[in-house]
């Protein structure tokens, strides 16, 4: 039986119809199972420049590409490069070529010599060196030909040509047209990372490579290197060669991940371990893959995946199936496998299976009562206290939105039952400096409410997680088993303080109890917390991705300008800056469209969407309009569809194949499109008033924080082209794009 190996041409895979891919598919599967069926018909190539390459019959006009291994320990292995009509697989063989890196030990298969025809998946590479004459802005910055190449690998062609870009946007089109390793090496110098830490990045190992060891042997032991399975990896079995096959360009991250990535997913932390990084940089996929390995080390671990609402949490289930169908997925918390689940949900859990809960509920509001199953809508809780007990507290502070942040972010955090208790407790992070008289007259406002939860007999999310930490954390100092061994978060720039309790109770202080995936720039809910404060000790275990593998460089530019001016801070109070973002693709410019009217508007969002459909390529599933609010998304769908436009409404609902997608810029969150437009971004829209209205000026900016990320998560959100609109005035968040 002989080892398949594939190799990230994800553009060629793409390439193939249908019809091809099974084909493919059964010719790969029948050289795994056994290599000397004839009907392969695995033919060596006269005058190769490498004696391993071979071709194999597809069906009678396409042959595939492969190189044959044989190292002196272990099986035959053949490295599949992809399929091609019989022609061009024959040109393409002549010149491929797969070779160990002399300067990091990386695995590379290139090709030596530049063709005229477009389907050749790899960079053309000439002989010639770069002139000294040619100098762009790497060279200004103090690169050489020499760091490039003798330093970091990278072919010489391919670094001249770096060496001689004008500008970093014509550096990726240079990176956008090489592969593997190499490609994202060229965005880091973009970024002006150094090469010594480029060489840490990729895991570049100092020790030379060994040239005494037969060449077929360097090539597998190449394999393991973290940088060559950017390029290259092996496929266990019919099943998985089936997923990678049929999945062709959007199924490449389920097993082809940067060194960083990989040594995220699969290295061991002595405690907790935050990754952050821009959208689309993939800590998602890190969180996905973290959790199927921690399951593959111990089949019996009780592993959390959780995220801040139900919908992503169905999304991380879905791709978890994704990358292994049949993982194990635990039914209930405590079980083994891989529990996902939204945090409040959680939560429920946590109170559901609790024997007595009693003590939490004193613990946290200071009577032993049951925990309902009904949840209390706190705005207009919060309104009718307000309206109806007199406290004297200035009208500023008596708004739904300052009284429940305060209420989460102090009373439930720090477990407060009397006013003894909030006079003296602190209230770090929160921006407005409360009097003694202020927090006699908050306390009175926050009685009130807890009066009125006896009496509906209702409580809000934000308790039930408080006491569902209690519960945990009482539990605990009983000796009781915590029920998680790992916890791994997505989107946690989005949890607030009663979130963070509940998941530090979760799982007892330990090597990889917690692993936190977060983009600051991304917070749309709540408040900004600090995890120092609460329990949640990173003390140096934390890292950060800045390549983008989502949407294009142009897009890219266009999401950070967003965010420019303004000053955000991760989950350590550390400034965070997206000035270090770049991405591997490139594409068409963002088109921004003002018109006169909201009529104009609609029928200038119906125009673009009719252009889009027009091409038989384009799923319309593939394709979204965000809105601001739902209001003006419900108006939108009846708009187009009274020009024609089949669109849909999403909701909780699965994206409806054969529909454009309609759907609020909250809810884009954790999506992604072939093409976005985003509507109404006017200065009635966005910012939203409403999302400003009732937030004390020493809070505003954080709130004005919130609707720079919303915009910036739905600017994001597209793979290939951003369409923005307005009527009016544009939005101050677009800057002067």
């Amino acid at each position: 039986m002989a080892n398949i190996v594939m190799m990230n041409q994800s553009k060629a895979l793409a390439k193939l119809d249908g019809s091809l891919v099974q084909r493919v598919f059964s010719f790969l599967d029948k050289l795994q199972t056994d290599d000397t069926t004839l009907g392969l018909h695995i033919e060596p190539i006269k005058g190769a420049v490498d004696r391993r390459v071979r071709t194999g019959r597809v069906d009678q006009n396409h042959r595939a590409v492969l190189f044959r291994v044989d190292p002196k320990e272990g099986g035959t292995t053949y490295v599949y490069m992809g399929t091609w009509k019989h022609d061009v697989a024959n040109s393409l063989a002549e010149r491929a070529v797969l070779r160990v890196n002399p300067v990091n030990g990386i695995l590379e298969g290139v090709v030596t010599e530049s063709v005229e025809d477009t389907t050749d998946p790899t960079p053309p590479r000439s002989v010639e060196s770069p002139t000294e004459s040619a100098r762009g802005f790497l060279a200004e910055a103090g690169f050489t030909l020499s760091d490039l190449t003798h330093r970091l690998g990278i072919d010489a062609s391919l670094a001249g040509r770096a060496l001689a870009a004008a500008d970093d946007f014509e550096l990726n089109d240079i990176a956008a047209r090489a592969s593997g390793w190499q490609a994202d090496a060229l965005l880091e110098l973009g970024c002006g990372t150094g090469i010594d830490d480029i060489r840490d990045k990729f895991r570049f190992s100092e020790v030379p490579v060994d040239t005494t060891v037969d060449e077929d042997d360097r090539i597998i032991r190449a394999l393991d290197r973290l940088a060559s399975k950017m390029q290259f990896t092996y496929i266990e079995g019919s099943d998985e060669l089936r997923r990678v096959i049929e999945g062709g360009d959007f199924a490449a991250w389920r097993i082809f991940l940067h060194p960083e990535q990989r040594e995220y997913a699969e290295k061991d932390y002595s405690g907790p371990f935050r990754l952050s990084g821009g959208a689309g940089t993939g800590k998602t996929v890190v969180a996905i893959h973290r959790a199927r390995n921690l399951l593959t080390r111990n089949p019996n671990a009780r592993i959390v995946l959780t995220t801040f609402n139900k919908t992503l949490a169905k999304n991380l289930e879905t791709d978890l199936a994704a990358l292994e169908p049949g993982i194990r997925i635990a039914k209930r918390l405590g079980e083994p496998g891989i529990y996902v689940e939204g945090i409040d949900k959680l939560a429920n859990d946590v109170v559901r299976q609790a024997a007595e809960i009693g003590p939490a509920t004193e613990a946290v509001l200071g009577i032993r009562t049951e925990v309902p199953v009904a949840r209390t809508k706190k705005d207009q809780v919060w309104r009718e206290i307000v309206d109806t007990i007199a406290t004297g507290l200035e009208p500023r502070l008596a708004t739904p939105w300052f009284l429940d942040t305060e209420y989460t972010s102090v009373v439930l955090a720090n477990k407060v039952t009397t006013l003894e208790q909030y006079a003296r407790v602190s209230r770090a992070g929160r921006g407005v400096r409360l009097s003694r008289p202020q927090r006699i007259a908050v306390w009175k406002l926050v009685e009130a409410y807890r009066r009125r939860s006896r009496m509906d007999e209702t409580l809000s999310f934000p308790e039930v997680l408080a006491i569902a930490a209690e519960h945990l954390q009482q539990r605990a100092s009983t000796a009781a088993d915590r029920p998680a061994d790992h916890v791994i978060v997505d989107e946690a720039q989005d949890l607030h303080a009663a979130h963070w309790l509940m998941l530090r109770a979760l799982v007892a202080e330990a090597p990889n109890d917690l692993f936190l995936a977060e983009d600051s720039h991304q917070r749309i809910y709540g408040q900004p917390v600090v995890l120092g404060r609460l329990g949640i000790k990173i003390v140096g275990r934390s890292r950060r991705l800045t390549l983008n593998y989502r949407t294009t460089a142009q897009n890219l530019a266009f999401a950070i300008g967003i965010l420019t001016g303004a000053e955000y801070h991760d989950l350590e109070a550390a400034p965070e800056s997206a000035a270090e973002y770049r991405s591997a693709r490139t594409g068409p410019k963002p088109i921004l469209r003002q018109c006169n009217s909201v009529s104009e508007e609609l029928r200038t969002v119906a125009e673009q969407l009719q252009e889009w459909m027009s091409d038989p390529s384009i799923d319309p599933s593939t394709v979204a309009v965000l809105t601001r609010g739902v209001g003006d998304r419900s108006q939108l769908v009846r708009a187009l569809a009274e020009r024609g436009i089949s669109a849909r409404a999403l909701d909780d609902n699965p994206a409806i194949p054969g529909h454009v997608q309609i759907l609020t810029m909250h809810r884009s969150k954790g999506m992604e499109f072939s093409r976005v437009i985003l509507t109404g971004i006017d200065e009635a829209h966005v910012p939203a008033k409403a999302g400003l209205l009732g937030v004390p000026e020493e809070e505003l900016t954080e709130a004005r924080l919130r609707e720079r990320s919303l915009l910036y998560v739905a600017a994001s959100r597209a793979r290939d082209q951003v369409v923005v609109t307005w009527s009016g005035r544009r939005s101050e968040l677009l800057g002067k794009s």
